[in-house]
């Protein structure tokens, strides 16, 4: 383009001159003396003023030879420090070294001199060197990589992790060890920096680091190294062939980044049973090493942007904390998930081939689309709906805040199993049982449902609501469908619901609510009125074999009498603390069965009558109807001081 000029920067002439072809090369000296002070003297503040610190501080500002990236730290570190011997020390640490060596002892002196009011050096100088010789540039990376090695004291959350690492980031970025990226979660580190890093970790705590490089066998330290090395990180480098009987007891860090052609060796885990991070980004595992099982120690397993085959052997990882999968090309994410009792963050790509996905035995830390700075955090369910193909879900949702209004990949559901709310467990779930959702709503919290989750399920079988839910009804008036596969219903603990089914306001013929339901529970449900509002047709609930009514004190009645006509499969009627309940089975205007000629209702499977703390109960119920119950063993009325059974229980049953 005409008139446009490149301006390219580097440490080497020979890149300039000899592989980028530049036309002109400038070189951009080092600082004079003047420009030198004159920079070490604004980031170290008023403290070198002192008489006696500014000979001192002429020596480090020379032995720093002009270079901005050695004047720069050295100066954040001694900035403020009043003390002689440690500006004393700081010089005896520059001198005897090259014009690089000043750089790099500069530099070093940065890091030891690391140090937090609130965090301590330590937690700071372990993130400096981990960035250092892992090569990765977000927090993100960090927070992964810190977690699995332990690196955050006093955590105990996901949450309280990432805002730590966000703290020691900018913690090194205001120390000139980082700089910074471009946005916020991101960061750099100048490749000076990167070598001092890489040095002090290789001597101190026997890394071995490459990048952009080929390695081959010749360049791997010997086995004798290799049994002190505790960190091994490869990154953007060709590897040949990885060493036979690698042998890394002390092994906690293992990094291989960009090698697609490179294959593991099936027994190559074997000598690392200490390790606690795995980052494999961007290879070809088609199948995942079997050795990668022995790997108990292991928190944080990494397989980003890699095409991925059988991966059931990571259900032998019990301690893993962090799974991340980003950008990965795979069919189907294992059901072997759900065996990591112990995972709290997993990272999934967007699956779109994806059509089962089993993650109910792992308590994930899910998140919100957008975090309260507006910066991404932990997974969104809403990232469930890229999933097109899904068809089966198993998960558990610990904090039903998470929840998006948009599910729409709930209409695709063909099996499922969903538990929302810090209450459940996997414990609670019958393996023989599909198509359940349980939602338990935390105190305090205000969900609507009308119109929302459970509507977008198809065919549910097993569901419980309970708590602060916005709903009047279960079954809505127009939008109702009756369940027509409901096999179990429990709603407990909402004061805003005011009846189970409500068909006042539908047009159409009447409705059939429940057909195959066979348990219904319905507890504490301080508003509730009636079970039923409005007109059903008689085949509703007639599947019905238990009914447990506790603590509803507006509840008047439990079904009318069209209703109990049906109810032939009951067996069990348990009916406790309804303060205002008068009768069990109530005759309602137009209720031609209550005008019937036969005079007597067989509910011939029932078998258990429990009616407890019911002061207002009169009869079973209304009009001249009488119950047979022949199959009837246990009977227990409780506490029901107006009880009158004579005319409604037909005297068969009385003996």
């Amino acid at each position: 383009m005409g008139g446009c000029k490149v301006l390219l920067t580097a440490r080497s002439h020979d890149v300039l001159s000899s592989k980028m072809d530049c036309q002109k090369n400038i070189f951009v000296d080092v600082l004079n003396a003047k420009e030198a002070w004159s920079l070490f003297e604004k980031m170290t503040g008023d403290c070198i003023e002192n008489g006696e610190l500014k000979s001192v501080a002429t020596e480090i500002v020379k032995e720093c030879a002009g270079l901005p990236i050695a004047i720069l730290p050295v100066a954040k570190a001694l900035k403020n420090k009043s003390s002689l011997y440690v500006w004393k020390d700081a010089l005896r640490q520059l001198k005897n070294k090259s014009l690089l060596g000043a750089a790099y002892s500069s530099l070093e002196l940065s890091y030891y001199h690391l140090e937090d009011e609130d965090l301590g050096g330590e937690e700071l100088r372990k993130t400096f060197l981990l960035i250092g010789y892992s090569y990765i540039r977000n927090v993100k990376d960090l927070l992964y990589h810190g977690m699995g090695l332990g690196l955050f004291q006093n955590i105990n959350t996901v949450d309280e992790a990432r805002d730590r690492a966000h703290t020691l980031v900018d913690k090194l970025k205001n120390s000139c060890l980082l700089l910074g990226g471009w946005r916020s979660e991101w960061f750099s580190m100048h490749d000076v920096v990167r070598d001092v890093a890489i040095s002090i970790a290789s001597r101190d705590q026997h890394v071995f680091a490459v990048e952009n490089e080929v390695v081959p066998l010749t360049s791997w330290p010997d086995k004798d190294v290799l049994k002190d090395c505790t960190a091994i990180s490869l990154n953007n480098s060709n590897i040949n062939e990885l060493p036979q009987g690698f042998e890394c007891p002390q092994l906690k860090y293992f990094r291989i980044h960009n090698d697609h052609s490179l294959k593991i060796p099936d027994n190559f885990f074997t000598g690392m049973t200490e390790l606690r991070v795995l980052d494999f980004t961007r290879m070809h595992l088609l199948a995942l090493p079997s050795s990668l099982g022995l790997l108990q120690n292991l928190q944080t397993l990494s397989l980003d942007y890699c095409e991925l085959g059988d991966m059931a052997i990571i259900g032998d990882l019990k301690k893993l904390v962090i799974l991340a999968l980003r950008g990965s090309d795979m069919k189907e994410l294992v059901g072997e998930i759900g065996q990591l009792t112990q995972l709290r963050l997993l990272i999934a790509p967007i699956l779109s081939r994806l059509e089962e996905l089993y993650i109910g035995e792992s308590p994930i830390e899910w998140g919100k689309v957008e975090g309260v700075d507006g910066e991404r955090r932990n997974a969104s369910l809403h990232e469930l709906n890229n999933l097109s193909k899904l068809t089966s879900l198993e998960i558990l949702i610990q904090d039903e805040k998470t929840l998006p209004r948009d599910l729409s990949f709930f209409k695709m559901l063909q099996r499922y199993r969903i538990l929302i709310g810090s209450q459940w467990t996997w414990d609670y779930i019958s393996s023989e049982i599909s198509e359940i959702f349980r939602l338990m709503v935390a105190s305090g919290a205000n969900i609507c449902l009308n119109g929302g989750h459970i509507m977008q399920l198809k065919g549910i079988k097993d569901l419980c609501l309970g708590g602060s839910l916005d709903m009047k009804s279960v079954l809505y008036g127009s939008d109702g469908e009756g369940f027509p596969q409901l096999k179990r219903l429990e709603v407990v603990k909402n004061s805003n619901l005011l009846c189970v089914v409500d068909t006042v306001d539908r047009a159409t013929a009447l409705t059939t609510a429940f057909p195959v339901l066979e348990s219904l529970l319905l507890r504490h449900l301080s508003n509730l009125e009636k079970i039923c509002r409005g007109p059903l047709a008689a085949e509703s609930f007639c599947k019905v074999k238990d009914i447990r009514v506790e603590w509803c004190d507006k509840l008047k009645n439990v079904f009318p009498l069209v209703i109990g006509r049906g109810l032939q499969q009951l067996q069990s009627i348990e009916v406790t603390g309804c303060q205002n309940l008068e009768v069990i089975f109530a005759a309602e205007r137009g209720d031609e069965s209550s005008n019937s000629n036969t005079q007597v209702i067989e509910l011939t499977q029932l078998t258990t009558l429990e009616l407890c703390s019911l002061p207002q109960l009169t009869s079973f119920c209304t009009g001249d109807l009488h119950f047979e119950f022949p199959s009837l063993e246990k009977l227990k009325i409780l506490e029901c001081p107006q009880v009158k059974f004579k005319s409604t229980i037909h005297e068969s049953t009385k003996k």
